[in-house]
């Protein structure tokens, strides 16, 4: 028992270190810190040390603007328990052979490694995630799957695989610390640590990231909600709206009016946005050319996709790329990608409709 009268399960101090990658997301790395540091508050001990590290010993630069400061420079050699791993929307912001070299020691010393936020994408890249269940930030879960189909993503908040612990963005490391909390000193002190942070419940790593339309709309609709995760589901080859209507076994007018009703849209509309982001997230955090990307997301060729993409975005998708990318260093094929080309000419049929939908 402690000084502040918790029953501990282990008084031993435990070392969770925090690497901090380029622009790494402050809030995450914040509600992954603060569980620690409530834990030695509330116990009245120290039972936890944190200390931050980066790759060079520089202050760490998260993607508000904002630095961290005292930081180390990551040796391998430091007595760690576990290491967390931070990074943010830049998923390239380290190459995957120096986390690699980076890390190693650790490994093979047994120490769990951790990845916040889109740091599970970093860690896949370099091959540490390979036989474990994992998950990361919900906008970069489909790009996980694309590029690393061997992997096991969960929508989890977090994942906790023997010695890999990765959780999503926002929120969710708080939960995942107080469970890890939970697990080495005690429920008792956990739930007081979340009663202090003002936290209505420790989730789990069954709660989903997002919620769900399900929970938004109720339980009152079960054939809008499966005619929307057909949607979600079939992006590279969409299904007409017959093909919807008839697998959730209503009439087509009856599927328009629910979308309609409680949606403020027309299907066909609300589909092709599905697409349109969906293709943006491709765009914004993956290399593909923008032909792959118009075909991956149910596109007949790239100036048809374009053209849809400038109507909703209100910029081509070449342009999208331009604020991470250096302009002189696109290829003549990447500036022609959104332009005239010999790609398949989409039908009359497409183009009206798509074009309809985004005018409405």
């Amino acid at each position: 028992m402690d000084r502040a009268g918790y029953q501990i399960h282990s008084t031993a101090v435990r070392r969770f270190g925090f690497l901090l990658l380029r622009n790494f997301t402050m809030m995450a790395f914040s509600a992954a810190v603060e569980p620690l540091r409530t834990a030695n508050r509330a116990a009245e001990t120290e039972l936890y040390q944190f200390p931050l590290f980066t790759l060079d010993g520089q202050p760490g630069q998260a993607s508000n603007g904002l630095s961290v400061n005292p930081v180390r420079q990551l040796t391998g050699k430091e007595p760690l328990d576990a290491l967390f791993v931070c990074a943010g929307t830049d998923l390239h912001s380290v190459n995957p052979e120096s986390l690699l070299e980076k890390l190693k020691p650790f490994i093979k010393r047994g120490v769990a490694i951790g990845g916040i936020c889109t740091a599970s994408y970093q860690l896949a890249r370099a091959g540490i995630l390979d036989g474990y269940r994992c998950t990361l930030h919900w906008e970069n879960i489909p790009d996980m799957h694309d590029e690393f189909p061997h992997l096991v993503v969960s929508s989890g908040l977090f994942e906790l695989d023997r010695d890999r612990y990765t959780c999503s963005g926002g929120t969710a490391p708080i939960d995942m610390m107080l469970t890890l909390i939970a697990q080495e000193r005690g429920r008792a002190l956990s739930d007081r640590i979340s009663e202090g942070m003002l936290c209505e419940r420790i989730r789990d790593s069954s709660d989903r990231q997002r919620m769900p339309l399900r929970m938004r709309l109720g339980s009152s609709q079960p054939k809008l909600v499966e005619a929307v995760e057909l949607m979600e589901s079939n992006i590279e080859e969409p299904m007409t709206l017959d093909e919807l209507a008839t697998h959730v076994g209503i009439s087509r007018r009856q599927l328009e009016r629910l979308f309609q009703k409680h949606l403020q849209c027309v299907p066909t509309r609300y589909y092709l946005e599905i697409r349109l982001r969906r293709a943006r997230s491709l765009l914004l955090r993956s290399s593909r050319s923008i032909v792959d990307i118009a075909f991956a997301c149910g596109f007949v060729s790239a100036p048809h996709f374009s053209k849809c993409y400038r109507d909703f975005f209100g910029i081509p998708p070449r342009e999208e790329r331009l604020p991470r990318s250096n302009p002189a260093a696109l290829s003549v094929a990447e500036m022609m990608q959104d332009k005239e080309s010999p790609d398949p000419i989409p039908t009359v049929e497409d183009v009206t409709q798509e074009s309809t939908e985004l005018a409405s």
